[in-house]
């Protein structure tokens, strides 16, 4: 049902779809989805948690390489900017409603923020221990990190970072930022 919502969600926008709709595009009844949910928000919120599961057992994966934690700071980066950005964009009319309604998504999302944040201490940790990183507080560079890149969503979704740059010519970039935020040169 919640698949069904999220392409129905996709094609119609949020305002224009109802419980009605959900219920006979999912061939259930509307007394079962009532089930399961208490109204069309609620929907919404399981839509927006499945998209986030996505984005969070990539991450998941990015983090469980077999690569130097220098290597995973900048490929969890990638990937979070990217694996949003495909998310908004594959969603059609759920994309205005994303941004209209960011506020119903940062109230989902909680807890995938504070997952990301403890991958992040997780490599960082990693990277202090290897002697990659020089990082006196490792949950205050996690913190920022998250929220940088939280930051960076919207104009990443628009085109509007890095105008022009693929993320071949963009990683380097970034990875001798990054790099340097860290207290260490780039080590290749």
């Amino acid at each position: 049902m919640v698949d069904v919502a999220r392409q129905l969600f996709a094609q119609k926008g949020f305002e224009n779809t109802t419980m009605n709709d959900i219920a006979l595009a999912s061939g259930r009844g509307r007394r079962t989805l009532y089930t399961y949910f208490k109204n069309k928000e609620e929907v919404y919120y399981a839509v927006i948690e499945g998209e986030l599961e996505r984005l969070s057992d990539k991450m998941d994966e990015v983090a469980a390489r077999k690569i130097r934690p220098q290597e995973k700071v900048i490929e969890l980066i990638y990937t979070h900017l990217s694996m949003i950005k495909e998310t908004v964009m594959r969603n059609g009319n759920l994309r205005a409603a994303f941004f209209r309604n960011i506020w119903m998504v940062e109230k989902v999302r909680k807890n995938f923020d504070d997952d990301e944040i403890q991958l992040f201490r997780k490599v960082y940790t990693e990277g202090k221990t290897d002697g990659e990183f020089d990082i006196d507080n490792v949950d205050l560079v996690a913190d920022i990190t998250h929220y940088c890149i939280k930051g960076l969503e919207v104009p990443f979704i628009y085109g509007r970072l890095g105008h022009g740059m693929t993320p071949e010519t963009s990683k380097p970039l970034v990875a001798k930022f990054v790099y340097g935020a860290l207290g260490k040169s780039i080590v290749k």
